[in-house]
């Protein structure tokens, strides 16, 4: 079976209880020995994923001054919303295997960059590279890889700006650095990869009907990518009347 069509399994987490304490049952392990076992286990991935969350937070917030920030200097936000999440089991389950990584959380840490992901929505075109620009700017912020689907799209037709950076969490004895990926669009390039996502999985479909569809998306992506840039023009034009 490929690594593409491989199905896996997560287990159900009421299914492992129960089985862990059959198991403990069936050879009289004292019941604080099992708990110290599980602890050991599961306080790993806790911590991992906390980290992840924590990050988001940090990133957040720096976007949150930012937009405060420019809303006093420029008379109006820039961001028009922030979403974030942090992959789960499956999701990394699957990168894992693509990648052909080692099993254990630092390997995952190293070679994983999008565990953590902010996805910054903006007005204008012009809205993200100063967004950007600010980010990157501060201190405490390294920049680990640039990616512009902005100026360079996908074939796909896809636009967007990908940042993968470090940012620094403060913890109760120590400091960590942790990768986050940011992406930056506008409202219209966020709907048409918002549609595109769904539309992409859809199965059974003739291969002409899927070239059809791929060229309509390209058309479409086209055309939202026109509207960003006449509505930066209305804006420039405004702006410069003022």
């Amino acid at each position: 079976m490929s690594e593409k069509n491989q199905e896996i399994i997560i287990p159900n987490a009421d299914e492992v209880a129960k089985e862990l304490v059959k198991f403990s049952e069936s050879i009289n392990f004292n019941e604080e020995m099992f708990l110290n076992i599980i602890q050991e286990s599961i306080a790993p991935a806790e911590e991992f994923f906390t980290d992840y969350a924590c990050a988001i937070m940090e990133v957040e917030t720096k976007f949150k001054v930012l937009n405060e920030m420019f809303s006093l200097k420029y008379d109006g936000n820039p961001i028009e919303s922030i979403t974030s999440r942090v992959k789960g089991y499956d999701s990394i389950i699957r990168k894992v295997i693509k990648k052909n990584i080692p099993r254990n959380l630092a390997s995952i840490q190293e070679n994983i960059h999008d565990i953590a992901g902010v996805r910054v929505i903006c007005s204008f075109v012009d809205d993200i590279y100063r967004l950007a620009k600010c980010l990157l700017q501060q201190d405490d912020i390294t920049l680990i890889s640039q990616k512009d689907y902005i100026k360079n799209p996908k074939p796909s037709g896809y636009r967007s700006l990908h940042l993968i950076i470090s940012v620094p969490i403060y913890l109760e004895n120590e400091k960590k650095d942790v990768k986050v990926e940011v992406q930056l669009r506008t409202i219209a390039m966020d709907f048409w990869a918002s549609l595109e996502h769904k539309l992409k999985y859809k199965k059974n479909l003739p291969e002409e009907k899927k070239d059809m569809l791929s060229q309509e998306l390209i058309d479409c992506a086209n055309a939202s990518a026109e509207l960003d840039r006449r509505m930066q023009n209305v804006r420039n034009i405004i702006l410069k009347g003022e």
